[in-house]
């Protein structure tokens, strides 16, 4: 029998805590401090230096969890850069990286190969390097070595997935000061402020019928969800919710943005998850056998990360609503209020990455470890030896 989803647990904070090995949880609920703490390690780094390099691009070098600093910098800087600014996960740098570039790599351990690999070979290259880390890292040590900026990072307890915002502040900071984006100090600390808000409003006290995080993971914990955003970021915080509910919360999940992926989701509709096909739609068909029909699959799932910020006209959003709800899906509507667009991603990003961590809770698993991906770590390091 597969792993049961039990709404009380999350009500019961001795049993959140019990299963929360690593303190997920309190992790995410300290997003605004560590805005906060980074602000004035970048500060005390120097990286203000950036000021006056006047680079000719930017090339943002970021690996699993801190893959959402990457996307958060290029969304910031889409509109108002003049300058191109790509993001790398593994490889090579672009062929066009030199001297007169900027390479911006992050790792919340200092530690990860691939961000690794790539900052050594923009020093070599003598592009300006800027890091982001735990201090006395081997990606401190790289900084050092190309005379760059390192802006220490120290989250206890905290994974790339949970750190994300101490991760993203300093490049954030760095944006701004190569004139690349407006993230000033008092947008940072709105949106420090932002998150204290959000985590109080979805914390482990919080009960599950007043707290939205929660109410998503139930929702989720019954469904196959398929994640839609709109609005300036929308492609952040979509991907970043699909990146927190899979790893996190391990329900395989689909994403998309507005108006991209508008007929990509609608034609979910009518496929083998709608409501009323066979051998889908969760227990819609209270005579199905599961013996001769086949095990039922969890029903469809709209969740759409909308702008409800004030002003905001989401026709396109709202007539996707409409068609799933004519079409029998169920809608979750995750709702940002924020002026800003910064500030609206934060509350999006916030208020999905406790749902999956409830999701996971919920199910009886610990949010920070899996065996499956610990298995996977080995066979790499493995190949990494023999090769």
């Amino acid at each position: 029998m597969g792993a049961v989803f039990e709404e009380s647990r999350l009500d019961d904070e001795g049993a959140l805590a019990s299963l929360d090995s690593t303190d997920t949880l309190r992790a995410l609920a300290g997003a605004g401090a560590q805005v906060r703490r980074t602000i004035a390690a970048a500060s005390e780094a120097g990286l203000g230096r950036l000021r006056d390099v006047g680079p000719r691009g930017v090339v943002v070098a970021a690996a699993g969890g801190s893959v959402a600093v990457a996307d958060i910098f290029e969304a910031v800087s889409r509109g108002a850069s003049a300058l191109p600014v790509q993001s790398c996960t593994s490889g090579s740098l672009p062929g066009w990286v030199g001297a007169l570039d900027v390479v911006l790599a992050v790792s919340q351990s200092g530690r990860a190969a691939g961000t690794l690999a790539l900052a050594a070979e923009g020093a070599r290259r003598g592009a300006f390097l800027v890091t982001v880390g735990a201090a006395d890292s081997p990606l401190a040590e790289v900084s050092a070595r190309a005379h760059g900026v390192h802006v220490p990072i120290a989250v206890t307890g905290a994974s790339s997935r949970t750190s994300v915002w101490a991760q993203a502040t300093p490049a954030l900071l760095a944006a701004d000061a190569m004139g690349i984006a407006t993230v000033d100090h008092e947008t940072l600390v709105g949106l420090a402020d932002v998150l204290d808000r959000t985590a109080s409003e979805v914390g482990p006290s919080s009960e599950s019928f007043t707290n939205p995080a929660k109410l998503l993971a139930i929702e989720l914990s019954e469904s196959t969800p398929i994640v839609l955003g709109e609005g300036a970021f929308g492609d952040v915080t979509a991907r970043r919710a699909a990146a927190m509910f899979g790893r996190t919360g391990r329900v395989p999940v689909a994403h998309g943005c507005l108006p991209d992926a508008a007929s990509q989701i609608v034609a979910c509709f009518d496929g083998p998850l709608a409501p009323g096909q066979s051998n889908g739609g969760g227990n819609d068909d209270i005579f199905a056998d599961p013996f001769l029909d086949g095990p039922s699959r969890p029903p469809l799932r709209l969740v759409m990360l909308r702008d409800a910020s004030e002003g905001a006209g989401h026709g396109l959003a709202d007539t996707i609503v409409s068609v799933a709800q004519d079409a029998g899906v169920r809608v979750s509507l995750v709702d940002a209020a924020a002026a800003e667009p910064l500030l609206r991603l934060a509350q999006h990003v916030a208020l999905t990455d406790f749902a999956a961590t409830y999701l996971a809770l919920g199910f009886g698993f610990d949010p920070a470890t899996s065996p499956h991906v610990r298995l996977l770590r080995g066979a790499r390091e493995m190949r990494d030896a023999q090769g």
